[in-house]
């Protein structure tokens, strides 16, 4: 797999750092050097099958009839929907694609080899899959520079963000690598009185355009300053994000059993959870 890694098929990869493989410790040098991973999906066949299903719910809804290309008509939806209708389109679909009973693991799946690497192997998931859709020339679907971490997310969390359409410039999403990330953050002073727009233009040099076609999905460290702009591309934009962490990792607004579930609680954990010592010890 290449995760983004500036490797050549003769290059080796670093060695491994404690008990990791050295594919691990690639991966997470990478993410810890960038803030992200971009990798292909674990399974294309069942991104098609997603897509296939997104495709089919929007062109329910905007009486399109029987969808031939899912791929085309979403690039192509544009020319199907007013931006002023575009929040019920994607309402419809999103509520349409969580309904499905498969599509929660089926998202989980696409990236699981990457947040195994990354996060862990016993996780909790957001409950509700996200959808963002962004025509071209639109100001109304826009996500001003900003953290989440900033806005009561929890550092242990990351973002699997995943494209049903190629993605690339403005048809994508930015992010502030980290060093540069830090240095803004210690000097978040020189911005009191000022605005998201003011912030975007100091960073704006320094901001990394995430290339991410279909068929290949990207995890990002959401403490660091992301966002969007206008899509100035011919097509449009369809993208769903979802939330992962370490289920044993600390939580902050957004709840365990409200916002997040288990999915990946492992044996030795169900057994240590439900454990009650017997009475008649003295400690």
């Amino acid at each position: 797999m290449n995760y983004g890694l500036p490797l050549t098929a003769s290059e080796t990869l670093p060695r491994p750092e404690g008990f990791l493989r050295a594919d691990e410790a690639a991966l997470g040098s990478h993410f810890l050097e960038h803030g992200y991973v971009i990798a292909p999906v674990a399974d294309l066949g069942a991104l098609d099958r997603l897509r296939d299903a997104m495709a089919e719910i929007a062109a329910k809804h905007l009486g399109l009839g029987k969808v031939q290309d899912t791929g085309a008509l979403l690039d192509d939806i544009h020319g199907h929907v007013e931006a002023t209708d575009l929040n019920a389109l994607r309402m419809t679909v999103i509520n349409g694609v969580n309904d499905l009973p498969w599509a929660r693991q089926t998202y989980f799946e696409l990236a699981r080899p990457l947040l195994e690497a990354i996060v862990g192997n016993e996780l909790a998931m957001q409950r509700r899959l996200n959808l963002s859709i962004q025509l071209p020339g639109d100001d109304s679907s826009l996500l001003a520079v900003h953290a989440d971490v900033w806005d009561g997310d929890s550092p242990f969390e990351v973002v699997v963000w995943l494209p049903f359409v190629d993605c690339f410039n403005t048809k994508t999403m930015f992010l502030l690598p980290p060093e540069q990330g830090h240095a803004v953050e210690a000097r978040m002073a020189d911005f009191d009185g000022g605005d998201t727009e003011d912030l975007f233009n100091d960073i704006e040099a320094d901001l990394t355009w995430l290339d991410v076609p279909y068929g290949q999905v990207l995890l990002f460290n959401q403490n660091l300053m992301h966002g969007n702009r206008i899509n100035r591309e011919g097509g449009t934009r369809w993208t769903m994000n979802c939330r992962f962490k370490g289920l044993f990792s600390p939580y902050a607004g957004k709840r365990l059993g409200e916002f997040f579930e288990p999915i990946t609680v492992r044996p030795a954990s169900r057994v240590g959870m439900s454990y009650e010592m017997p009475g008649g010890f003295v400690e």
